[in-house]
């Protein structure tokens, strides 16, 4: 059984063949799909779901906190099931790609205080940006520091 799966069943979630698909399309790392991407991979599972269906269930699952949206330069909201897996996002500027990362540290300490202006801050988003393997030009090295 999927971890998504197994958290919606601890919170006593209703489990319909229509959000047991849509838990199931959205299972497993570096899983960043649309709404769109969600409808597909379900309806070739399950062909009788709706639109309105995988809408309203993804929008659940957000309020639950079981499904963080993700917002990148404008393109459409992807939906991330890793929500309980503290991590930040790697996003291809090209292609718009997104992998999950675990950078070494914590990027509340680099925040001086001098620089929260009497926040009590709760989260820190990151998101490194670049181009994925595929869209780097062949001829641009990666330039990873040393």
């Amino acid at each position: 059984m999927s971890d998504l799966l197994q958290r919606l069943r601890g919170r006593g979630w209703r489990m319909t063949a229509q959000r047991r698909v849509i838990a199931e399309v959205l299972d497993g790392d570096h899983v960043h799909l649309t709404a769109d991407e969600v409808l597909a991979r379900a309806t070739g599972r399950l062909p009788e779901i709706s639109r309105a269906t995988v809408y309203n269930t993804l929008g659940e699952l957000v309020s639950l906190g079981e499904v963080i949206e993700v917002a990148t330069d404008g393109r459409a909201k992807r939906y991330d099931p890793n929500a309980h897996r503290p991590h930040q996002h790697l996003v291809c500027s090209a292609c718009g790609t997104i992998r999950d990362v675990h950078p070494l540290g914590d990027p509340l300490a680099d925040l001086p205080p001098s620089e929260r202006y009497g926040f009590t801050v709760a989260t820190v988003e990151v998101t490194y940006r670049g181009l994925c393997r595929e869209c780097r030009p062949p001829d641009r090295p990666v330039m990873d520091p040393a």
